[in-house]
């Protein structure tokens, strides 16, 4: 089973680990910064090497319990330790538009009563889905970017720890988040927690504080269907 070392250091860029599986174009290593990708948020990428040899992450996926990294080229099959670079330009984009969704998350809960539907990013651009039964109007998306802006100037700090199943399915902020349907297996739930904005069950990368997020800039809104409404958005 590979440690993910992203659950606990978002920020880690660089790092070296054993060699768990290889198979060609495939890692599996025995503990990763790479996140692999879920939740909306793309997977890393970087590169994977030691000494001459070096190869760049273009994928990463989990199966099972394991992160399999998938490179550009064949690693060979006597190397025993390799160290990992994550692309740090993109992953933190993602850090940032990560945060920021959880604040427009809160946001409309808190404000208009609304539930997300859906949710992704990359690292230039974001977008959101929620059920929305009000009038859908121009004024409402203009005053849920002012709501969001304000919070994330706030610098709020985004805090991560862990909450027993039990614990976590009793609390109505994260079951809104449909933390039931993490599996039985995991007994341990991780949560993001955004101060006096937002709490999650989430598994993702986040930057430690609000600001660091940015400000950010409604660029769409549409209505797809009587419910179903979509915002999208650039930080600054």
């Amino acid at each position: 089973m590979t440690g993910e070392l992203f659950l606990e250091d978002s920020y880690l860029r660089e790092f070296e680990s054993p060699v768990a599986k290889l198979s060609g174009r495939e890692v599996v290593l025995a503990r990763t910064a790479f996140y692999p990708g879920g939740g909306g948020q793309p997977a890393d990428k970087g590169s994977l090497g030691i000494g001459p040899i070096n190869a760049s992450v273009v994928d990463a996926r989990r199966e099972g319990g394991d992160v399999v990294h998938v490179l550009d080229s064949a690693t060979p099959e006597t190397v025993r330790k390799l160290k990992g670079k994550l692309d740090w330009e993109r992953r933190y984009a993602h850090m940032r538009y990560h945060t920021a969704l959880h604040v427009l998350s809160g946001v409309i809960w808190r404000s208009f009563d609304t539930k997300v539907t859906g949710g992704q990013m990359r690292a230039d651009r974001a977008r959101m889905d929620f059920s929305f039964p009000g009038e859908w109007t121009t004024e409402v998306v203009g005053e849920i970017e002012r709501l969001a802006n304000e919070a994330l100037a706030e610098g709020r700090p985004v805090k991560v720890y862990q909450l027993p199943r039990e614990e976590a399915l009793k609390n109505p902020e994260l079951i809104r988040t449909q933390v039931n349907l993490v599996p039985e297996r995991v007994k341990t739930i991780r949560i993001v927690e955004i101060e006096g904005i937002d709490t999650q069950a989430d598994g993702g990368t986040h930057v430690a504080n609000t600001r660091e997020a940015g400000e950010m800039e409604i660029t769409g809104h549409k209505s797809k269907g009587r419910q179903n409404k979509r915002v999208e958005f650039v930080l600054r």
